[in-house]
This record gives structure tokens, C-alpha cells and sequence, in this order.
């Protein structure tokens, strides 16, 4: 089970292949944000939750980063939440370049145990290290 984490987020709508492409000014947002209300932020880390759409080339991506307290929206900056429930976690040690491979470890343990997605995963990003062969990230699955 997992619990739900209070993130500052800004959404977008978007095909999968340009998360790589839109991360980076969707973050921006919210660290602008944080820096300019430091009475809102943690040491959470950064942690960008993905769901499924009607249209299976579409994601709504939250790029978000945990904060401690709810707050009021500014600008394209509002308070959302990671679901809470059932899920499958994986966690992946190396570059981001293979965090697919986390993706395919929970798919084969949910096709092995007869388990569904909700349609909505998310990834908590480690702290950076030096070398990617040690940088973690956790990807957790929702689960039906």
C-alpha cells in the first residue's frame, strides 16, 4: 500500500515521446514557484506521476515535487497528490535511459500474478549522484 504525497505540480497533456522534452520548463515552474514560497517545501524529491487518457498517445503528466503543507495555486503551479492504494513498486539503480526496464519488470509481475493497472504510475527521483550507475529511482504502478 501506498500512501498519497502532497506535490506542487504543473500538468501537461502530451504524447509519451516528449516527456524528455518537457520535463525540464514544467519543473522549472515548480522550483520558481518553491523558491519563491520556501515555507511550502521539504526535502521531498522530485516525482512526476503519469496517466493514461482516453487516447492511448496521450499522457496527463503531473511534474511535480513533494512539498509538506496545501497551498493556493500561482500561475500554471497547483497542489495535487499521489493516488493512495495498491501497488507495484520497482526500484531502478542507473541512468534514466533504462528506467524502462523498471516499466517491464512490473508488467511481467503483474501478467505473473494476474494484476491490472489504474492507468496511473509515477516515478520518486532519487538524489543526484556522480555516476548514473548509482542514481535511484523508484517507479510505482497503481494498481486495481
Amino acid at each position: 500500500m501506498v500512501r498519497p504525497r502532497v506535490l506542487a505540480a504543473v500538468r501537461r497533456e502530451i504524447p509519451m515521446s516528449e516527456i524528455g522534452a518537457t520535463w525540464g520548463e514544467a519543473s522549472g515552474k515548480v522550483w520558481d514557484f518553491i523558491h519563491a514560497h520556501p515555507d511550502v517545501r521539504t526535502d521531498g524529491h522530485n516525482i512526476f506521476v503519469y496517466r493514461q487518457t482516453s487516447r492511448p498517445d496521450l499522457l496527463v503528466c503531473d511534474f511535480g515535487v513533494e512539498v509538506a503543507r496545501s497551498f493556493e495555486p500561482v500561475g500554471e503551479v497547483f497542489m495535487t497528490e499521489t493516488p493512495g492504494g495498491e501497488a507495484a513498486i520497482a526500484v531502478h539503480r542507473g541512468p534514466y535511459s533504462r528506467l524502462g526496464d523498471a516499466y517491464d519488470a512490473i508488467a511481467r509481475w503483474m501478467a505473473a500474478n494476474q494484476r491490472e493497472s489504474a492507468g496511473v504510475a509515477w516515478e520518486i527521483y532519487g538524489d543526484p549522484t556522480p555516476d548514473p550507475a548509482d542514481t535511484e529511482t523508484t517507479v510505482v504502478q497503481l494498481l486495481v
